[in-house]
């Protein structure tokens, strides 16, 4: 008897594919426009709604929740249907997952130039539209656990869980971080006192890097990987042990971001200890990744999309190393306040998380739409601008923060400081800008790449999708 190919609700990936490229693209280009204000000031075109307070919190939400976020939620959508063998527990609910993030990145896109804000990292949208996030998540939720409970197979497989500790450790995070007391429409305040504030935010901003840019992804690498390359995982084991170290430590780290502050010692030697911890079974990750190309490693000369694979992924192992070390007291007191942290922060959202995702729509995008990618030459275009770009991005401000650690905390022969005025600093780093600035603008270029090569595939000639599988279904 023939056995039934499933279903599968491919329509809403497309819109999610479609979502991550436009996202992408716009939160690529307010990324470049507020590094061309640190490099050349005028750039602030003198309004407030255009001044790099109000547009960086655009950047990093665009980046985070409209392009990583639309990201995960197209390659979810797309690799849960298969391991499950079933179509999505519910239509209407894909829909309104859909629909409802899109909104809430619109409402986001009008308040933060507005200067509507609640003044925290990662979590600076006001109350409304917090708690349209979880209502919104909650649809999220109920579509991802009921598609679990109608699935074909028994057995669940690795990505599914790292799914499943996005889902639920995210709604943890955001709602008790979100705990406020509002004053007005857009206005409130947190319930939270003083220190205990800033612990539970950092607990939120620093778990919602590890459960929104990191877990997700991992399960995305785990399912991708093995079908970009046609080769199995390299450990099954290994991810197992992988998946539950890295859930029970990364959950413990966030103080490692209050070091010197009013936050007991304990605590922030707490959050030290549990992020040099994290090194194990994050590189246990990148190694259990780069050694499942064992075999496939010729390909990689050729094929684009499993250049952006193995980039991501060592990325993600440098990543891993670097924040640890920075948590450490000793390295912390030189790099924190720097720009040494803004070059690891992009290390991990876009040589990390951007290079996987780039891979992974690569894959996707022409089995969704049963079409042979348009042109290969702009795949591997797009990825030499976007590695290119990565890199002089951070190695710059690599050099530009422990520039300005050194400058801080230089004294002269009579211990007084050496750089007494803070502008002494900002001049000596900007040719460090202006190199970012360039880095910058080759990622976006390789956005915009991408996004021209989608527009021709989805509307190029129709293909046999058997034909564009290069492993097992």
């Amino acid at each position: 008897m023939t056995e039934t190919k499933p279903n599968y609700d491919d329509a809403i990936v497309k819109k999610f594919i479609f979502a991550t490229v436009l996202w992408g693209a716009v939160g690529m280009l307010v990324g470049v426009i507020i590094a061309l204000q640190l490099a050349w000031w005028p750039a602030n075109l003198g309004l407030q709604w255009t001044s790099f307070g109000r547009l960086r919190p655009l950047h990093t939400n665009a980046v985070i929740f409209a392009f990583t976020g639309n990201a995960l939620f197209a390659g979810i959508y797309y690799s849960m249907q298969r391991l499950m063998k079933t179509r999505l527990f519910n239509d209407t609910l894909s829909n309104l997952h859909f629909w409802g993030w899109q909104l809430i990145i619109v409402s986001a896109a009008v308040s933060l130039p507005l200067g509507l804000t609640e003044g925290k990292e990662y979590a600076e949208l006001i109350w409304p539209i917090d708690i349209a996030i979880a209502l919104v998540w909650v649809v999220f939720a109920i579509n991802f656990f009921g598609t679990v409970a109608i699935r074909k197979v028994a057995h669940l497989y690795v990505s599914i869980w790292f799914y499943m500790s996005m889902v639920i450790t995210i709604t943890i995070l955001h709602v008790t971080n979100s705990l406020t007391m509002p004053a007005s429409l857009t206005k409130s305040y947190s319930i939270y006192p003083g220190i205990t504030d800033a612990l539970v935010q950092w607990w939120y901003g620093h778990n919602a890097v590890g459960f929104l840019l990191t877990t997700p992804i991992l399960g995305l690498m785990y399912y991708f990987l093995p079908r970009a390359s046609g080769k199995p995982v390299y450990s099954y084991r290994l991810s197992i042990i992988h998946f539950w170290a890295l859930v029970f430590l990364y959950i413990w780290a966030g103080p490692h971001h209050l070091l010197y502050s009013a936050l007991p010692d304990w605590a922030q030697t707490l959050g030290m200890v549990f992020s040099v911890m994290l090194i194990a079974p994050s590189w246990g990750g990148m190694l259990n990744g780069l050694l499942t190309l064992r075999g496939a490693w010729d390909r990689v000369r050729t094929d684009a999309m499993l250049k952006f694979f193995v980039v991501g992924i060592t990325f993600y192992g440098m990543s891993t190393f670097e924040g640890p070390m920075m948590s450490i007291r000793a390295v912390n007191s030189l790099s924190h306040y720097t720009d040494w942290t803004i070059g690891h922060v992009h290390s991990g959202a876009l040589g990390w998380v951007g290079m996987v995702t780039f891979g992974m729509l690569y894959y996707m995008t022409p089995r969704v739409w049963s079409r042979k990618l348009h042109s290969d030459g702009l795949a591997t275009a797009h990825f030499w601008l976007a590695t290119v770009g990565i890199v002089l991005y951070v190695v710059s401000m690599w050099v530009s923060g422990v520039t300005q650690g050194l400058m801080w905390r230089s004294i002269t022969a009579d211990g007084l400081l050496e750089y007494p005025n803070f502008v002494d600093t900002v001049t000596r780093l900007v040719p460090f800008y202006w190199i970012r600035l360039f880095g910058g603008l080759c990622y976006l270029t390789g956005v915009i790449l991408m996004a021209y090569n989608f527009i021709k595939t989805a509307s190029g000639p129709q293909v046999d999708a058997a034909s564009l599988e290069t492993a097992h279904v």
